[in-house]
């Protein structure tokens, strides 16, 4: 989340008015992140987050919109947008000065950035259930920072990286075109995934999970995928970027209870986590060398998901 783009107290007042979500009380933007510019919105009903789309087309985003709503819908705990009363409810995608927008419920709570077992297993059995939501989800839209995405980006990144780096990330971009070729990861089961459900993309109020929100990278892609980000985020010792078995255990176990893992899956994981680690190292690299400016931006350290990456390719992740 950063500030892109900057909205006037007057044009976001208007546009609460139509939704009919209250009087503003406060506009406030929100640091950190480096996709879209948001905002924090009070009313006299309640606590909203304004979002403009500064990369994502106006084609792109019903995806993303419905899907929260899909969730939502379901018992999810995620962000519900709101369409225009009045308006079909798929019409949730609005527009900000000049720019596509939406408004969605601000979740309570806050981020728990030193997790323990028992967050990582409330998040790991909230994940789980997300996914056999999302499967009758209509929508279909591909994982944008998928393979794909990778081999067109790290041509770019790699004349910034010394010799070691540059070797690491070519074969491991090797690797995993090899892993995507394979029948083992044909067989993987897919759906919507979140796909960037990190420590800060994740509400707890008191004990009780709060939600899940960010869905701006979300996509179709394997289940496994989603559940890799998560353990290289939720479960490693953040200095050295190795995984912690405690926690590791705490969240596969609590996935597992309520969807079991496939043999396929259980095969690929540790590449997956390999995957999830390149995926965030080249994204990092890219952003960091070659930033917008914003406001309110700070791009992430790159060199968390290389240690990351190198300790996931030193250490398989066991399962017991």
């Amino acid at each position: 989340m950063a500030v892109f783009t900057e909205v006037a107290d007057d044009e976001a007042r208007e546009l609460l008015r139509r939704l009919q979500l209250g009087e503003l009380r406060e506009l406030r933007g929100i640091h950190g992140g480096i996709e879209n510019t948001n905002y924090f919105a009070t009313t006299d009903q309640g606590e909203y987050v304004l979002t403009l789309f500064e990369r994502l087309s106006p084609e792109q985003l019903p995806f993303y919109l419905r899907l929260m709503k899909h969730l939502a819908q379901r018992g999810i705990p995620v962000p519900e947008p709101h369409a225009v009363p009045g308006q079909k409810q798929e019409n949730l995608l609005l527009q900000v000065c000049g720019k596509p927008a939406a408004v969605v419920n601000r979740l309570p709570g806050h981020s728990e950035l030193a997790p323990g077992p028992q967050h990582c297993a409330t998040v790991g059995a909230m994940l789980a259930r997300m996914h056999l939501a999302g499967r009758d989800f209509p929508l279909a839209q591909p994982n944008l920072r998928g393979l794909p995405w990778w081999n067109e980006t790290v041509p770019v990144v790699l004349p910034y990286l010394d010799p070691p780096q540059a070797d690491l990330l070519r074969s491991e971009l090797a690797f995993q075109n090899h892993v995507a070729a394979s029948s083992s990861y044909a067989a993987l089961p897919r759906g919507p995934i979140h796909a960037d459900l990190f420590r800060d993309n994740v509400m707890f109020d008191g004990r009780e999970l709060g939600g899940f929100f960010d869905f701006y990278f979300a996509g179709v892609d394997s289940w496994l995928f989603d559940i890799a980000v998560c353990l290289n985020d939720w479960c490693v010792d953040l200095p050295t970027g190795a995984h912690d078995a405690v926690r590791s255990r705490a969240f596969l176990h609590a996935y597992a209870s309520v969807r079991p893992l496939e043999s396929a899956e259980r095969q690929l994981l540790p590449a997956m986590l390999r995957a999830g680690a390149l995926r965030f190292w080249i994204s990092r690299l890219w952003d960091f060398h070659l930033p917008r400016e914003a406001a309110l931006l700070k791009p992430h350290d790159p060199s968390h998901f290389e240690r990351v990456l190198r300790q996931r390719v030193a250490h398989a992740l066991p399962l017991d």
